[in-house]
C-alpha cells in the first residue's frame, strides 16, 4: 500500500509467507525510512547471522550501529494493563486512544484507489 501526504510519501508492506529456511515462523520486522538514514526492527530472528530476535539497526550518514533490545525494558504493556486493571491513563490517556481511532476512521474514509498504467 502506498500513502501520499502534503510533505512526502510512504508506503506499508505486508509478506504472509515464510520461507522453510527462515528457521522460525515469521520475520517481523519495521523500517522507518528517512533521507538521512534508516532503522530497523528486526523482532523474531537476525537473518544468516542468530536465531536472537530483538534486533535493532541504526544506519545515518555517519555509521551503522546494531543494539541488542533483549534487555531494554519495555514499560508500556505492564502500564497499559495497570491502566485496565485501576482506571488510570498512564500508558495512553482516552483522548490518545479516541484521536487515534478517529485517525484510522478518517484514513479509512478518505483512502482511494490507484490503478497505475502498466
Amino acid at each position: 500500500m502506498v500513502l501520499r501526504g502534503n510533505r512526502g510519501f510512504g508506503y506499508v508492506r505486508l509478506d504472509w509467507f515464510t520461507p522453510d529456511g527462515l528457521g522460525t515462523w515469521g520475520d517481523g520486522r519495521l523500517f522507518i525510512l528517512g533521507t538521512k538514514g534508516y532503522i530497523e526492527v528486526r523482532k523474531y530472528t537476525n537473518v544468516a547471522v542468530g536465531k536472537q530476535g530483538n534486533n535493532l539497526f541504526i544506519v545515518d550518514d555517519k555509521q551503522s550501529r546494531y543494539i541488542d533490545c533483549n534487555n531494554v525494558t519495555l514499560p508500556f504493556g505492564p502500564q497499559f494493563v495497570a491502566d485496565i486493571v485501576n482506571r488510570t491513563h498512564t500508558a495512553q490517556d482516552q483522548e490518545q486512544a479516541l484521536l487515534c481511532a478517529e485517525l484510522v476512521i478518517t484514513a479509512q474514509k478518505n483512502a482511494k484507489v490507484v490503478h497505475l498504467d502498466a
